[in-house]
């Protein structure tokens, strides 16, 4: 089942259990897939382009949750923190700082870099061994840590 079917059919539970910050969350991701759909694209939303979707809503989230606190908006910032939780259930599961770092060690090993010239280098071969599987500043700051480090 794709990502519109499950957003469709977990809208309408939103609506009837009448939880509305569920709902508008929903109907934001709602809205991307329609723009998406309409964007001329000729053809289906792909697993590649549903995690796209995905992951740049719960940026925007993330985003605002550090605006709102920065502002001293707590209120605003548990909603957003709120909306962020429900868009992780459509979201793959995130490795472990842990896991993300052995990922990282291992392109290391291979791509032996040597300092931070070599950042490039390894960040496009790690976000593309972790697209979707960790969150890209996390990614980046252990790359740079063990970068300093090596």
């Amino acid at each position: 089942m794709g990502l519109e079917q499950i957003i469709n059919d977990e809208l309408k539970n939103a609506i009837k259990s009448g939880d509305k910050l569920r709902m508008e969350t929903i109907r934001s991701i709602r809205a991307g897939i329609i723009e998406f759909n309409k964007s001329g694209a000729a053809r289906e939303m792909n697993p590649e382009d549903e995690l796209k979707l995905l992951q740049s809503a719960a940026k925007k989230r993330k985003d605002a949750i550090e605006l709102y606190e920065k502002g001293g908006r707590q209120d605003l910032a548990d909603k957003e923190k709120s909306e962020l939780e429900i868009i992780r259930e459509f979201l793959p599961k995130q490795m472990s700082e842990d896991d993300v770092r052995n990922v990282i060690k291992k392109i290391f090993d291979d791509i032996k870099p040597e300092g931070l010239k070599d950042l490039g280098k390894v960040m496009g071969a790690s976000m593309k061994e972790l697209k979707g599987k960790a969150d890209g500043a996390l990614v980046q700051n252990i790359v740079k840590e063990l970068l300093g480090n090596g």
